[in-house]
């Protein structure tokens, strides 16, 4: 699988994932990063392990577990 790590400056092509590391991720949904630690920990959320001390979020497959764990239904 090619997975590119886009900026969030500009929107992705081709379909491609949008990754993003774990600081963008808590601004993004108004957390902490140690919010974002915990859900990882107990797999609440999906993410790419890069490094030991990297990991990466793809912010839809995120957006969906957060939608399906707290029952929310887009509109």
């Amino acid at each position: 699988m090619n997975t590119v790590i886009h900026s969030t400056n500009g929107p992705a092509t081709n379909n491609e994932p949008i990754l993003i590391k774990k600081k963008e991720l808590a601004k993004r949904l108004s957390v902490s990063p140690h919010t974002i630690d915990a859900w990882v920990q107990r797999r609440e959320i999906p993410c790419i392990k890069v490094t030991p001390r990297l990991y990466l979020y793809e912010v839809e497959a995120v957006m969906e577990a957060i939608r399906k764990k707290y029952e929310i239904n887009a509109a």
